[in-house]
């Protein structure tokens, strides 16, 4: 089973442009164990965007795992650890993720989510 590793826009996603994360990922991937890096619970707490509360509770529904790191170093701690997928809109995170080669996920168009792997 493929693991999936969220990051705070990731977990914002459902609420924002309605998308069903679970079954999008099961589309891509079919079962996966989906985690969230601890520090994104405490990012979601501080960032006061309109969903964080959402998101948090979405975020509960999956397994929370401490790391050492915080913020994007969080995620590819995570993601190197477990060999995971990582789920993200974020710009310069996704440029990262790519000259490490850990195999991504993100959202286009605003539609549905696409699947980049190496």
């Amino acid at each position: 089973m493929r693991a999936v590793v969220l990051d705070t826009n990731a977990l914002l996603m459902p609420f924002e442009v309605k998308l069903n994360l679970d079954l999008e990922l099961r589309r891509l991937l079919g079962d996966t164990r989906v985690v969230v890096p601890g520090p994104m619970v405490g990012e979601l707490k501080r960032c006061g965007a309109k969903h964080s509360r959402a998101a948090i509770a979405l975020a509960r529904k999956y397994e929370i795992i401490h790391t050492e790191s915080s913020g994007d170093e969080a995620i590819i701690e995570l993601a190197t650890k477990l060999g995971a997928f990582v789920v993200t809109n974020d710009k310069e995170l996704r440029a990262r993720l790519r000259l490490l080669k850990i195999p991504l996920i993100y959202l286009r168009s605003g539609t549905h989510a696409v699947l980049e792997e190496y």
